[in-house]
Order: structure tokens, then sequence, then C-alpha cells
């Protein structure tokens, strides 16, 4: 089925507005004035006769896309005569950290991604302004939020996604589950179904990113205004230790972590999706990012994703904008790194490359999809994407997550209790904001 991104606009707007919005940053659409023309005019005769010998480098998160990118890249190449060069650090590697330390060591990539919000600050002095740029009138209004700073657009959303509970139809039929849970009841109801059947219920990951991103992200989500809470832990006038909705979230993660694989504690991202995909498991907390690497091993499995609730109230998916490509100011090549991204989403080959080989959900309402190019999952999710709520986790400064992710991993060990992650999560921000 054909279908266009921009019913998801208002949705995503109001999960990323209302719950994510961050201090300076607004929302701006690009214009389409006489004053820009020119800017247009350079960008895309940069793209059709570029210089020549000249080597772009992408500093890039997305280990789900390295050799699609990759390809992309040597297609560009070809039609233009501009090599990049992309580095991909991700999945188990703090990316952060290595950009830093590129940076410091005194190469300056011309692209390179970041999350926005609070993340995108120590790089503004680096971020172009992409207002005036081509495709920019064409995207999701909501998407442009997370770089957007006093009106300004700072990156290009690289797509919208969403997570959750992914599962494997065929396996939760053979338990005789008939219908998807949405509470947490329900929930722990088709764990014991499954067990019953002989089947391991989760595929577990220890990566800190899973959990200190998208799992805490849950109980974030579901406050009732999640900017305020982070604004307020931030600030040390309210606790996670003490929060309701965290302590209702344990008992997700409870169901999760204590129904999951025997080998969790060692399980890095590759081989959930490996063990996943294998039918080792009904279900697994990723998002639409997995579907390609899952059709390597299995191109054949029935999939579905499910809500992910804290109680007996019927839970939510999470979607939002997970990256933007950041062009460098201080690189040697801006401009043709500012023609190459114009080219990925507007030509054929790019926008070919974006749907069906990354498997995207575009960020810019005028790239048609196809499910059977997407996936699965990101058909799921954009059939859910109605209840969903966002993501939060950039709203905190960089550093914080790790935290989370390390408290986190603690607890799947054992190593520590229910009231004690709590604190360490707390302890989490607050070694961050002191310093």
């Amino acid at each position: 089925m054909k279908r266009k991104l921009s019913f998801l606009s208002a949705i995503v707007c109001t999960l990323i507005i209302a719950g994510c919005g961050n201090g300076g940053n607004t929302n701006s659409a690009a214009n389409e004035s006489a004053d820009n023309t020119s800017k247009k005019s350079a960008a895309v005769e940069a793209t059709a006769a570029p210089a020549k010998d000249v080597t772009i480098k992408m500093f890039q998160f997305k280990v789900e896309i390295a050799e699609q990118l990759n390809a992309l890249a040597e297609e560009y190449e070809e039609e233009t005569g501009i090599k990049v060069e992309v580095e991909t650090h991700g999945g188990g590697e703090d990316y952060g950290a290595l950009l830093k330390a590129e940076i410091a060591s005194g190469s300056e990539p011309e692209i390179f991604n970041n999350g926005g919000f609070t993340a995108l600050v120590p790089y503004l002095d680096r971020a172009t302004d992409l207002s005036d740029e081509p495709w920019a009138k064409d995207l999701i209004a909501s998407a442009k939020v997370p770089a957007t700073v006093d009106g300004k657009l700072y990156g290009m959303p690289m797509n919208v996604e969403g997570y959750g509970l992914i599962y494997n139809k065929a396996l939760f039929e053979q338990a005789g589950i008939t219908e998807e849970p949405k509470t947490l009841p329900q929930l722990k109801d088709t764990v014991e179904k499954l067990k019953a059947a002989g089947i391991t219920p989760f595929e577990a990951t220890n990566e800190w990113w899973s959990m200190g991103m998208h799992l805490v992200n849950v109980a974030l989500a579901n406050q009732p205004d999640p900017k305020q809470f982070i604004d307020n832990v931030k600030a040390g006038t309210q606790t996670i230790k003490d929060d309701a909705v965290f302590k209702q979230w344990l008992d997700l993660v409870d169901v999760i972590f204590d129904n999951a694989q025997d080998s969790k504690m060692t399980t890095d991202y590759a081989t959930q999706i490996a063990d996943f995909a294998s039918g080792k498991a009904a279900m697994m907390l990723q998002g639409n990012w997995t579907q390609g690497d899952i059709d390597k091993i299995d191109p054949a499995l029935e999939l579905g994703i499910l809500p992910l609730p804290i109680s007996d109230k019927e839970g939510s998916i999470l979607v939002g904008v997970p990256n933007n490509y950041i062009v460098n100011s201080k690189s040697e090549h801006p401009e043709e790194a500012k023609a190459f991204l114009n080219w990925m989403v507007t030509s054929e080959t790019g926008q070919t490359y974006l749907t069906k080989e990354f498997k995207f959900i575009p960020a810019e309402t005028n790239i048609e999809t196809q499910t059977e190019d997407i996936g699965q999952v990101a058909s799921a999710v954009q059939e859910k994407s109605s209840t969903a709520l966002g993501w939060n986790w950039d709203m905190f400064p960089d550093g914080v997550t790790q935290g989370f992710g390390a408290a986190m991993q603690e607890y799947l060990g054992g190593q520590i209790k229910r009231d004690q992650l709590l604190e360490e999560l707390d302890q989490a921000v607050q070694d961050i904001v002191k310093q």
C-alpha cells in the first residue's frame, strides 16, 4: 500500500512539542522567498556540477544502515565526482565521546549526527543554518523541532522512528495468543502463555543505550508533562526515586528482565537481533530500525509491534526523530556537504535508498513509501502512531543516559534492587548537572 507520511505531522508534532520541547528551541518553516532563491540555485548547482577531487567525511551513528550508506556514497561519487567517506560508530560504542575525540584531534567531519535539543548545544558553534535548503519546506513540521534554535534549523532530520515490543506472530500463534496485549496485566498473561508453550518470552540486550535511553524513556514519556518533570529532576526539585510513574514502570522492567533469555547479561545488540530473528524468543524491545537486519536472517518472518504498558491502562509505542545530520561549518567543504544531503532526499536514487534500502519512515512529506519497502515494523509503527508517546532522553545533558544505562545494567544483572535503581538514576542526573 502506497502512502505519504504527512499524516504523522500532527501526531509527532504533539509528541515533540508538548512532551519534548526545550528552552529556546522553536519550530520554524523554511521560507520560499526571493531572498533564498540564489542559495537554492547554488545548492542545486553544487549537486549537479560539484568541484572535482573533493572528499567529504560523514561521521555517523546508525550501524543498521552502514553498508547501505556506503553504497549510497558510491552512487553519489559516480554521479558527481565527489567522494563521501562514511565512518560509522554505534551499537555498543559511545558515539558522542568518539565524535568529541575526532574533533579534538583536529579532524572536522563535514557531516555528523546529533539528537538535537540539549545535545545540540555544545555543537552550535559548528552547526550550519539549513533553514533555506531546498528540502526544508517538505519536512514534517514537528521533525524540525529538535534541531531548531531561535527559529533557525541546524540539522536535517534523519527520519521518523518508533519502538515498542517487536513480536514474532508465529510464536504468538503457537502459544495460542490471539490478541495483542495492550496493558501490563495482559502482557503478563501473554508471558505466561509463551512460557507454558516452551517459548522464551523476551530476547533482552545488555546495551546501555537500549536500556538507558529507550527503556527509561517509557517512564519519562508517561509523565503528565515530560519536559517539566525532566527540568525538575535536573534542578533537584523532584526525584525519580519518589515518582509514582517510575515506580509503576519498574513492574514493566521486571516483566522483561525476569522473562528474558539466560544469556541476557552478555547479549549485545547484534546477538539480540540475530537470536530474535532466528525464533529464539517471541518479543524484543526494539524499533523499526531493526527490520533490515532481521530480513537478512529471515525475510519471511511475520512481525508486529506492541505497546509498552506500565499499568492496567493501555500502553503506547514511542515515536520520534532519532537523529539529525549536522553540516559542520568548521570543516573544509560545508557547501559540498549540503549538496550531498540535498541529493539524498531529492534525487530518485537517494529516495530509493531511504525507503527500500534504509527501511526509513521519511521525515519529508513528499517522499512516498510502500509497506513492502519500509517493512512490517515501520508499517505497524505508522498504524499505532495515533496513540504514540514521544522521545525525551535528549532533554538531558550529554552523559546522563550513559549513567542511566550503567544503572540499568546493574539491575539487569541483579546487582542492585528496585529502590537502588531509582536512586542511581537520580544520581546519574546530578553527577552531570553539578559538574
